[in-house]
């Protein structure tokens, strides 16, 4: 496995990531950061998934900036700031980026994403259609007014939320899963009993970290990968 910082062409400009490659030729997946930033457990994130056979990106939508987690007011700056055509820009570039590169297999990619890269994930399943077939949004969704256009999304949706979450509250969650399941969409949201927001995430920096529910949701993540992009 080989972990480095690239550099891909987005529309007119250039953005960068973190890229994590196997040995060996594998699928594409995209993998969306959390508020913070491109931290080192968003890297480890891609490290993981290319020790499962699977090339990752995660393209740094704040170009640099990152917030520790005792800089929540910086986290929420950064994320409120940030330029949405940029990253929508950013992201389809890291998909092209993906499914030009020799060593991915297949004509679609997968994405993961964290709390603002959950709600992003699905977003841009949203907007680029084909080019996506798995989506794993964890603890993230765009609810109410942010919702996008739901037409084009095709990708299998497979999202892991908590139980007590003041950001995306489990009853707005399950109300946007029934509505995409009666536009026909494939979509199934896990929502884990007795967790709170960000359990998945190892550094633990909101005291809710779930090692074994974040075990469980990571096995799920890795067979919907292994099965929608295996098939692309």
């Amino acid at each position: 496995m080989v972990g480095e910082m690239v550099d891909f062409e987005a529309g007119d400009a250039t953005a960068g990531g973190y890229l994590a490659t196997p040995d060996g030729a594998g699928h594409g997946v995209m993998v969306i950061q959390e508020w913070w930033g491109l931290a080192p457990q968003i890297k480890s994130v891609c490290d993981r998934l290319a020790e499962n056979g699977f090339v990752a990106l995660a393209p740094d939508l704040y170009h640099g900036e990152l917030a520790q987690h005792s800089e929540m007011d910086k986290a929420g700056k950064l994320m409120s700031t940030l330029p949405p055509d940029r990253a929508v820009r950013d992201m389809s570039g890291a998909i092209d980026y993906l499914l030009e590169n020799p060593n991915v297999d297949g004509g679609t990619v997968g994405v993961v994403g964290f709390c603002m890269g959950g709600m992003l994930s699905l977003l841009i399943a949203a907007s680029e259609g084909e080019r996506i077939s798995a989506v794993a949004p964890f603890y993230g969704a765009p609810l109410g007014e942010s919702e996008p256009d739901w037409t084009d999304l095709t990708a299998r949706v497979e999202g892991h939320f908590a139980s007590v979450d003041d950001f995306f509250p489990p009853d707005s969650v399950t109300e946007l899963e029934n509505k995409l399941r009666e536009m026909g969409k494939d979509v199934t949201f896990n929502i884990y009993p007795q967790t709170g927001h960000a359990f998945a995430n190892e550094e633990n920096p909101l005291g809710t970290y779930n090692p074994e529910i974040a075990d469980v949701a990571w096995g799920r993540v890795l067979e919907m990968f292994n099965e929608e992009l295996g098939s692309s």
